[in-house]
């Protein structure tokens, strides 16, 4: 009887152990889970404030840019690309840097401002419901030089000119037609395949409105699609000469060609700019963020048209 008893207050004993040891457990998971779920809202939070505080040094510089009243050209502060670099240095000199906590000082922040006029704009392939056949000429030259399939762009000026139309006559619910893009990963709505859309990514763009290419940062294919009569090496000439000096006027530009009848208007061409993109990366920890905005600029003024946030690859992250 002894040892029964004996036996059953080892078995409790056990028990009760064994209870507390996973009341213990689960106690400690959930704190731990609470824990990691509040450090990810504060990295969130921490990241969205970041991110938008790069967006607006961004338009500062753009703005401060704006008062020069001069021509826009990759020789500009606001072309310079920003290399990944410590948050904590960019405070360094205001004394502001120790006022950062632990977890922001292990920030890294880098971006770019691009000029989205270097590139051949899809809404000008469409004027007043009519194709315009100087723009559609620029594509087609940009088309054969990337080796795409030309039926890829006839089909998209088709179906361009379809969902402008019905934009603008305001007849959405008259019939099916596709939505009006809204950046050049949307051009797949009106058919281009996955590889044509990787080959424009660079050279082409949807803006909100028709624009001139600006001859100083367009590159050499973009100034031999959107030139008429101009080869790809007088482009590469171009390119190499308005590094020595940017082109100030159209004339500039003429002259750099060394083909003095080159069919520059001011329609067309421009040494000027008024749409940019920024892109932001930030890591945080082990968190990496990315954005991408599209920025208007009109006088002084500089207005954010649209904010993309991005998934960044997984080799970026670290």
């Amino acid at each position: 009887m002894k040892h029964t008893q004996r036996g059953a207050a080892i078995l409790t004993a056990l028990l009760l152990v064994t209870l507390v040891a996973t009341l213990s457990t689960s106690a400690l998971w959930q704190q731990w889970r609470a824990l990691e779920v509040e450090t990810a809202e504060r990295t969130k939070v921490q990241s969205r404030w970041l991110l938008q505080g790069a967006l607006d040094w961004a338009r500062l510089i753009l703005r401060e840019d704006a008062r020069n009243a001069a021509p826009d050209h990759l020789g500009e502060p606001w072309a310079v690309v920003l290399q990944e670099a410590q948050l904590s240095s960019f405070l360094a000199g205001s004394g502001s840097a120790a006022d950062l906590g632990e977890h922001l000082k292990a920030a890294y922040l880098s971006g770019q401002i691009t000029d989205l006029q270097a590139r051949l704009n899809l809404l000008n392939l469409v004027q007043e419901g009519q194709i315009h056949q100087p723009s559609l000429r620029a594509f087609s030259r940009l088309f054969e030089a990337l080796q795409l399939p030309p039926a890829e762009l006839a089909f998209l000026v088709a179906q361009l000119q379809l969902t402008l139309q019905a934009t603008q006559a305001e007849s959405a619910t008259e019939g099916p037609h596709p939505l009006l893009p809204r950046n050049i990963e949307q051009l797949a709505w009106l058919g281009l395949t996955p590889a044509t859309l990787a080959a424009l990514q660079a050279h082409a763009v949807v803006l909100p409105e028709r624009t001139p290419v600006n001859l100083n940062t367009a590159s050499a294919l973009v100034l031999h699609a959107s030139l008429p009569g101009l080869d790809l090496a007088a482009a590469e000439r171009m390119v190499q000469a308005r590094k020595q000096s940017h082109f100030r006027t159209l004339s500039d530009a003429v002259q750099a060609s060394g083909v003095p009848d080159l069919a520059v208007n001011s329609g067309q061409h421009s040494v000027g700019s008024r749409y940019f993109e920024v892109r932001v990366r930030l890591r945080l920890g082990s968190a990496v963020s990315q954005e991408r905005s599209m920025l208007r600029r009109e006088g002084l003024q500089v207005k954010t048209l649209a904010t993309l946030r991005e998934t960044p690859p997984l080799a970026s992250v670290q």
